[in-house]
């Protein structure tokens, strides 16, 4: 073979490997655009009583709540029943509620350290997996749910959804792009790096409390 021949040759090649790249790209770009689901075992479980055994098991604790008025009582019920500070912050959505009247001292702020309770609310829950899920935003500060000892999440009985794939398509369809962060949470913190022994409250909530809330 000729230098000439040789240079086509090596060309042709290149011009080739080129259009299977973009065959392979456009290929890529179609199943992430269609977001096609894996294979997915059976979940024929009800929801809500999936998600309240999931909840349990990661050592949440679960209440029920029939109207959002009802919050600050529920909230001071609990509260009052562990021994535990009656007063905290909370999400702004829930800054017009009666707090004071439920004998709670609630200020609607992002958490700081010297916070102990945190409310929030959430945007969905995972029954699979008994998990919050919980969106970053200027009035979603994400150390509401993270810096408090106790965080207390609200979560609407129709935000209930099977898997994760359900997370995300919910994610896909409301909100049009992703948060600059994204919290799941299933239970409260803990770990047992050292010497294998369970110790709560490491990374951050010692509790997590979920009302689940019906209105």
């Amino acid at each position: 073979m000729s230098a000439k021949d040789n240079i086509l040759a090596r060309i042709r090649a290149a011009n080739t490997a080129q259009a299977a790249t973009g065959e392979v790209a456009s290929t890529a770009a179609a199943r992430l655009s269609a977001h096609p689901r894996g294979p997915m075992p059976t979940m024929t479980w009800d929801p809500l009583v999936q998600f309240r055994a999931c909840s349990i098991a990661a050592a949440s604790t679960i209440d029920e709540v029939r109207r959002r008025v009802e919050l600050p009582a529920a909230v001071a019920r609990y509260l009052r029943q562990n021994s535990l500070p009656m007063s905290g912050v909370c999400w702004p959505e829930f800054g017009d509620l009666d707090w004071l009247d439920a004998g709670l001292e609630m200020q609607s702020r992002p958490a700081t350290g010297d916070d102990k309770v945190g409310v929030t609310g959430s945007f969905c829950a995972l029954a699979e997996t008994g998990t919050l899920v919980l969106l970053s935003g200027e009035n979603q500060a994400a150390t509401t749910s993270l810096l408090p000892e106790t965080h207390i999440a609200v979560v609407n009985t129709g935000r209930v959804v099977v898997s994760m794939e359900d997370v995300w398509d919910l994610l896909r369809a409301e909100t049009g792009g992703l948060p600059r962060q994204i919290n799941f949470v299933s239970g409260p913190s803990r770990t047992a790096d050292i010497e294998m022994t369970l110790v709560y409250g490491a990374h951050g909530p010692f509790r997590v409390h979920v009302l689940l809330l019906d209105e």
